[in-house]
């Protein structure tokens, strides 16, 4: 049996569902977010160790406060909100020490080393642009970038208006662009 986008549960409905006590309904939602909300994290400067983590951490706060959800704006973009603030709470923690680690891969393909080059240089250059742009830049290109949140949705997330995220956004891609030359 094929089922189009159109049969599957909207977000609120799996809400009211998983309220009136069906567990699969609080699965299908993680399955539903939970990818956006690694590549989010782990984007915006969470330690690969710690991204599952803020994923489980993120859902547990969501289902125990679903009541603060009215359904007004969109489930994603209520995830990410308490995603980003339980990664601030993280940074806060650590006082701002950020830990790299190097997985196996995290490795090169040595099968093409004149591409593996110019492609290590350039995400490397990425990496360190989007660190050193300031946390609210970082965050709104992020959002726009990777996840391909509009403006109004990446406003709810971050507690900002749709103008600001537009204005913060610009700035992130003229830094970005200048510094990668």
């Amino acid at each position: 049996m094929i089922v189009s986008a159109t049969d599957l549960p909207s977000d609120p409905e799996l809400v009211a569902a998983w309220c009136g006590g069906d567990e699969l309904a609080a699965a299908q939602l993680v399955r539903r977010h939970a990818a956006a909300l690694t590549r989010y994290l782990a984007g915006a400067g969470a330690a690969s160790s710690e991204v599952e983590d803020l994923v489980q951490e993120t859902f547990l706060k969501a289902f125990r406060g679903l009541s603060g959800w009215r359904g007004g704006g969109s489930l994603r973009g209520w995830l990410f909100r308490i995603a980003s603030n339980l990664l601030k709470d993280r940074f806060r923690q650590s006082k701002g020490r950020v830990f790299l680690e190097i997985n196996d891969q995290d490795l090169p393909d040595h099968s093409d080393p004149a591409g593996e080059l110019a492609a290590s240089e350039a995400e490397q250059q990425l990496r360190e642009g989007l660190s050193r742009l300031p946390h609210m830049q970082r965050e709104v290109f992020l959002l726009r970038v990777q996840q391909g949140m509009e403006y109004t949705d990446i406003a709810g997330v971050l507690g900002t208006t749709p103008g600001a995220a537009r204005v913060h956004y610009h700035h992130a891609v003229k830094r970005l662009k200048e510094w990668m030359g």
